[in-house]
C-alpha cells in the first residue's frame, strides 16, 4: 500500500517526521515524501535534521510570489504528480497552501486524505489569513480528521464531520520533543549568568505592517527597561518581517536578530528561555511542554487549550499591553509560576501511533505496534 505525504513548510515537516517514521516501521506501508518547497530553506534544513529524504520535490518557491499564483501553480504541479505516483492514501499536516491543494486533488481524483492537525478553529475565515479557511476547506474534503485534541474534534463534530472519520490523537509536535529534547545542545543564544532571555518568533502574514512593528516597539521597551533582558528573535525570511524588525529592533547591543535557527537550535533557545512571546501556533503547543510561559501576539486563538489552561494568554498587538505583560512576568515570581506549571494539554508523544494505528484500520492493515487508545486532553 502507497502513502504519499506532501509537505511544503517547516512546521509541517517538524510534525509530520515522527509519522513518517512510524509508517516506514510497519511492513505493509511504501511511505513515500513529496516536497512542493513552499518554504525552501526552511523546510529542507529541517528534513535533513531527522534524516528524511524526500522522493519527489515540486520546488514551486518563487521570490515575491502571490497566494494566487502559488496556489495556481501548486494546483497544476501537484495533480500531474500524484497521478504519476498513483499512491493509495495522501496524507497533509496543518493549515498551509499545501495542505488545502493537496486535500482538494486527492478529492479530485478520489484518492482517501488524511488531515493531521484536524480541527482548529478560530471561527474568523480572515484570522488567521489564509490559515483559517485553509483548514475549512480541507476539513470539508478530508476522510480522516487526526485531531490534536478534544476540543479540535468537538469543533469537527459542529460542522457535521462523522464521529467516524475523526480520530483524537495528540499533536505530533510533542511525540519530536518527547523524543529528543534531552539530545539537545546548550543554546548558544541562553542569557549570561544572572539574566533574562525572552525568545521572540513573529511571521504572520495578518500581523504585517503596523501591528508587527506595535508589538515590536514594545518589545523593545520591556528591553530598555530592564537592563538584565536580552531578547533573541530568529526573523522570518520574509521582506516585510525582516524591514519591520530591523526599524524596530534593529542596533541594540541586548537584542539579537538572527537567520531562522535549525529545529534542533530552537529547541534548545526554547528550553533556555524564560518568557516565549510569539504568533506562532507550533510554538503555543512546544512551549508548555518545556514549563515556559507564551504570550500569544494575537486576538485569538485556534489552540485554546493553552490559554484554558493559564500556561498561555492572548496579549493581543497593542505596544502596551505586550510590554507590561512581559515586563509582569519578569518581576512577580507568583504570577511566573502560575504560567510556568508544565500543563501539556497537546499530547503525551505517541500521536504519532494514534494516526498510523488509525490508518491501519481504515485500509484494513494490521497495525504493527503499540495499540492507544484516543487521547483524552
Amino acid at each position: 500500500m502507497k502513502i504519499l505525504s506532501i509537505v511544503g513548510t517547516r512546521p509541517e515537516a517538524v510534525k509530520m517526521a515522527p509519522i513518517l517514521r512510524e509508517l516506514d516501521r510497519q511492513s505493509w506501508c511504501q511511505s513515500e515524501l513529496l516536497l512542493t518547497g513552499q518554504h525552501r530553506d526552511l523546510v529542507d534544513s529541517a528534513l535533513k535534521q531527522f534524516g528524511v529524504r524526500p522522493d519527489y520535490d515540486l520546488n514551486l518557491m518563487m521570490p515575491g510570489q502571490s497566494l494566487g499564483s502559488l496556489t495556481g501553480r501548486a494546483f497544476v504541479a501537484l495533480e500531474e504528480k500524484i497521478k504519476e505516483i498513483g499512491p493509495d492514501l495522501i496524507l497533509s499536516q496543518g493549515d498551509t497552501t499545501t495542505v488545502m491543494v493537496s486535500s482538494i486533488v486527492a478529492f479530485y481524483l478520489r484518492i482517501p486524505f488524511g488531515h493531521v492537525e484536524a480541527g482548529l478553529r478560530t471561527g474568523d475565515v480572515r484570522n488567521p489569513f489564509p490559515e483559517e479557511i485553509n483548514r475549512v476547506i480541507t476539513g470539508r474534503v478530508a476522510d480522516l480528521h487526526f485531531a490534536p485534541t478534544p476540543a479540535s474534534a468537538q469543533a469537527l463534530y459542529r460542522e457535521f464531520v462523522p464521529e467516524k472519520k475523526v480520530f483524537v490523537t495528540g499533536n505530533s509536535v510533542i511525540d519530536n520533543l518527547a523524543f529528543y529534547s534531552e539530545k539537545v545542545s546548550l543554546s548558544p543564544h541562553r542569557a549570561p549568568e544572572g539574566g533574562k532571555l525572552v525568545l521572540l518568533t513573529s511571521h504572520r502574514r495578518e500581523n504585517f505592517g503596523a501591528p508587527m512593528r506595535e508589538y515590536f516597539t514594545g518589545l523593545r521597551e520591556v528591553v530598555d527597561a530592564r537592563p538584565d533582558v536580552h531578547l533573541v528573535y530568529p526573523v522570518h525570511p520574509n521582506p516585510e518581517v525582516i524591514e519591520a524588525a530591523s526599524e524596530k529592533l534593529g542596533d541594540h547591543e541586548r537584542i539579537k536578530l538572527i537567520d531562522p535557527m535549525a529545529y534542533f537550535d530552537f529547541v534548545a533557545t526554547m528550553k533556555a528561555a524564560d518568557v516565549i512571546v510569539t504568533d506562532s501556533g507550533g510554538v503555543q503547543e512546544e512551549a508548555p511542554f518545556f514549563h515556559k510561559p507564551v504570550l500569544v501576539l494575537r486576538e485569538e486563538t485556534e489552540r485554546p487549550e493553552a490559554v484554558s489552561a493559564g500556561v498561555a494568554h492572548l496579549v493581543g498587538l497593542s505596544r502596551e499591553r505586550v510590554r507590561d505583560k512581559v515586563l509582569r512576568l519578569l518581576s512577580d515570581p507568583d504570577y511566573y509560576s502560575s504560567m510556568a506549571s508544565g500543563a501539556s494539554p497537546y499530547g503525551d508523544g505517541h500521536a504519532s501511533e494514534r494516526i498510523v494505528q488509525a490508518i491501519a484500520d481504515f485500509t484494513g492493515k494490521p497495525y504493527e505496534g503499540e495499540r492507544r487508545e484516543a487521547f483524552k486532553g
